[in-house]
């Protein structure tokens, strides 16, 4: 009966295709934010368009709003942390295996049972390397507080390589397209309009930053 069932069920898309979906739709949601905040937040107040629009005009109701988008903010956060830091952990993590790997610290790791999940092997490398990691770099950007210009700055920086050039590059490779072709001519004018936009976001950036400088202070917020 369950095998019948079974059989008249929609076979999953391929994981290939899932993906291409999920990234088309996050990466076109994620678009119509920027351009709509971007573009028509400068159009309506230039220069003076505030880095917060929920709390930049002076307003912080209704506080369920500003809650919301905190909340929205903290998970967006928990993933990237996920995503920028996890591969930083892992090549310290392996290099000091391999710089030490006699050193009982480093290769240390017991078996923990937690209720509901299993075993975990805890390492006290780890809980120490990573929270010193953690540590070291909230207090970095408490020094440091420009959010707006630091985020511009790194945004821009990785905007190009990561997003533009080396995703049309692997296209290119894979798809065999022919150099000089229509296609090809095309792709590359879109390389070189997104590097003059970075170098531009990236240029402002390094603005605002040096006019924040002029009234900064250690361990206060200027944006």
């Amino acid at each position: 009966m369950f095998m019948a069932l079974q059989d008249t069920l929609k076979s999953s898309p391929p994981e290939n295709e899932s993906m291409k979906k999920a990234t088309s739709v996050g990466v076109s949601v994620t678009t119509v934010f920027y351009i709509s905040c971007g573009v028509l937040g400068y159009a309506a107040f230039g220069n003076a368009a505030p880095g917060n629009f929920l709390t930049g005009f002076g307003f912080y109701e209704p506080f369920w709003l500003i809650d919301i988008a905190n909340l929205c903010i903290i998970i967006h956060l928990v993933g990237a942390y996920q995503v920028f830091c996890q591969p930083i952990f892992k090549q310290v993590e392996e290099w000091s295996l391999k710089r030490w790997p006699n050193n009982n610290f480093m290769k240390e790791s017991r078996p923990i049972k937690l209720p509901l999940f299993g075993d975990y092997h805890f390492s006290t490398f780890k809980l120490v390397w990573r929270t010193g990691y953690v540590i070291t770099a909230t207090v970095v950007a408490m020094i440091f507080p420009f959010f707006n210009g630091v985020l511009g700055l790194l945004g821009a920086a990785s905007f190009w390589p990561l997003t533009v050039y080396f995703p049309i590059q692997m296209h290119m490779s894979r798809e065999n397209i022919r150099p000089l072709c229509w296609k090809w001519i095309w792709l590359n004018v879109l390389v070189v309009a997104c590097l003059i936009i970075s170098a531009l976001a990236a240029a402002g950036s390094v603005a605002a930053i040096t006019k924040q400088l002029q009234t900064y202070k250690p361990f206060s917020s200027v944006s």
